[in-house]
């Protein structure tokens, strides 16, 4: 979370208790000026006035609780922005369809929720066409897939990011579920949104995409 929102909560917090006060306060002045002047022969319900008061602790209680959460909110962020840094210049395992071809190669890995009868691999580029196709293995599980950045003609094909889709069908023709990952290393960090981000040469990945921090370029 941006510095300027957890400053603005904190004001927050802080002015929702200066009110609490300034009404507490008043309460009490007016009870006392209630209770000096009531009638002796029909004096006030006691009650009332100890639910107010009641009430007031609630919300005093209430404000307390905002505050430490507005605490741990800003801890955890914290927390998630050291991580971020120290992933710098490190490979990393991400969930994603979307890596970069350089020098002639790319990888994506692909998990099988269930076996397939039938697995297709389309390779698209940066404007959604589809500039290579072929079959993928069909057994339940994590598979690896080395694309070579060649066209359907055999024609190379310029660097830059590719995505790969995955339609997995078992025998009755019901689409099976895959999830994707590639290695990609993180390049610099984005704190200008709620949480921090990690940037690739594909893009943004946000920290919750992240699957390992891998040894090695």
């Amino acid at each position: 979370m941006p510095v300027s929102s957890i400053a603005a909560q904190t004001a927050q917090a802080t002015g929702d208790r200066t009110r609490l006060s300034d009404n507490y306060d008043t309460f009490l002045v007016l009870l006392t000026a209630q209770l000096q002047n009531q009638d002796p022969l029909a004096p006030m319900d006691s009650t009332q006035f100890t639910q107010q008061l009641v009430q007031f602790s609630q919300v005093e209680q209430q404000i307390r609780t905002n505050e430490q959460l507005e605490s741990l909110v800003s801890h955890y962020q914290a927390a998630s922005a050291g991580a971020a840094i120290s992933y710098l210049g490190r490979d990393a395992l991400i969930e994603s369809n979307t890596t970069s071809l350089s020098n002639g190669a790319a990888s994506w890995g692909y998990t099988l929720g269930s076996a397939a009868n039938d697995v297709t691999l389309e390779v698209r580029d940066a404007r959604g066409r589809t500039v290579f196709e072929t079959t993928g293995l069909r057994s339940e599980g994590s598979h690896l897939f080395n694309w070579d950045g060649k066209d359907a003609d055999g024609n190379q094909l310029p660097d830059g990011a590719y995505s790969l889709v995955v339609n997995a069908r078992s025998e009755a023709g019901e689409r099976i579920a895959t999830t994707m990952t590639v290695r990609e290393k993180i390049m610099g960090v984005d704190f200008s949104g709620a949480t921090p981000l990690v940037i690739t040469a594909t893009g943004s990945r946000g920290l919750d995409s992240i699957r390992a921090i891998l040894d090695g370029g």
